[in-house]
């Protein structure tokens, strides 16, 4: 038997807002015109927000009035100090992955997984932690009393990999400090109802441990698009690739190259009666089409990629096969980019 621990953070947490704010310029973009390319960064603190990064598209974009809507959104105050620090493209950059091309438009490895412990192919004590954080965040709107900044940890004991129990279930939430026992109370409930769900008990609840959370959001931290890569993907249960995911178009394949990697991992599992979890690791580099390697590793040994793979990894083929130019990307941003 071992513990082992995952977490979190909720779609108020400074880092995730600046995650969603990223991809809202970026689904703005992709609205307008189908071929932007974008690399969208923003970092909030106290009183300003700075957004920079290169855009090349030819949309007509309100980064202004597109940042108080997420902000609004999210439950934060709009009367920040927004800087538009935004440029274009490198056009060194352009040569490998115009559309005439269609080459990657980084270096990098990404890593796809999937597992039988649940319906939607993902660990348990992940979607335990992200049906609480959806959960939070539609209680947030409803009472005041919770503020949108937290997150959550799960400690759970294993043996043979799967889920016994948790032995800790740790909840750290902004809010008003108003009748703080009821409010603890009421989380409590939510967190037990989901994870019965699961079939599983909780030990112990460590709720707000510093004993104190009502200065959150860009008033209590900063905020980085990109710093929340473990929580983007699967909270440490798998490895991550070295770039993050928002504010970047589909031609960057720290983006899709991952969203595909999620998919060929889900489809070995389901097509495979003997194995129960798979790991992938596609790897690009720049302005070449297709990855210059896959590895397939499973619970049941290793699966060497064929031909026909490579083709179907191909960074246009990806796009075209996710529709990876028409989906919110800043729905994925809120909550995790595997839910499903």
């Amino acid at each position: 038997m071992k513990f082992y621990t995952n977490e979190i953070v909720f779609r108020g947490h400074p880092d995730k807002v600046c995650d969603q704010i990223s991809d809202a310029i970026l689904d703005e973009c992709l609205r307008q015109d189908k071929m932007s390319r974008c690399g969208i960064e923003v970092m909030g603190g106290k009183s300003k927000i700075f957004i920079t990064g290169e855009v090349t598209t030819k949309a007509k974009i309100d980064i202004k009035a597109i940042t108080k809507r997420v902000l609004e959104d999210v439950g934060y105050r709009t009367d920040y100090e927004i800087i538009d620090n935004l440029g274009v493209q490198s056009s060194d950059i352009a040569l490998g992955t115009n559309d005439d091309v269609g080459g990657a438009g980084d270096n990098g490895m990404m890593f796809g997984y999937a597992t039988k412990e649940t319906p939607n192919m993902l660990p348990k004590a992940m979607v335990i932690l992200q049906k609480f954080s959806q959960a939070y965040d539609e209680l947030r709107k409803k009472d005041n009393r919770f503020l949108p900044d937290g997150k959550a940890e799960i400690t759970g004991l294993y043996e043979q990999d799967k889920l016994i129990k948790i032995k800790y279930f740790t909840i750290c939430y902004q809010n008003t400090e108003e009748n703080r026992e009821l409010t603890d109370a009421i989380l409590k409930d939510i967190a037990n109802k989901i994870c019965q769900e699961y079939n599983m008990t909780v030990d112990e609840y460590l709720i707000n441990p510093t004993g104190r959370f009502k200065i959150g959001g860009f008033d209590g931290d900063a905020g980085l698009t990109g710093r929340k890569i473990v929580v983007d993907t699967y909270q440490s249960f798998a490895p991550v690739g070295g770039g993050a995911f928002s504010g970047k178009d589909p031609t960057k394949v720290d983006r899709s190259g991952a969203y595909k990697a999620r998919e060929l991992a889900k489809r070995i599992v389901k097509e495979n009666d003997d194995i129960n979890w798979c790991e992938i690791q596609l790897a690009y580099v720049i302005g070449k089409t297709k990855p210059v390697s896959i590895f397939i590793k499973t619970d049941n040994g290793e699966i060497e990629a064929d031909a026909k793979m490579y083709e179907e990894c191909k960074l246009v083929n990806i796009i075209n096969d996710l529709n990876l130019r028409n989906i919110s990307y800043e729905e994925k941003a809120r909550f995790g980019h595997f839910t499903n």
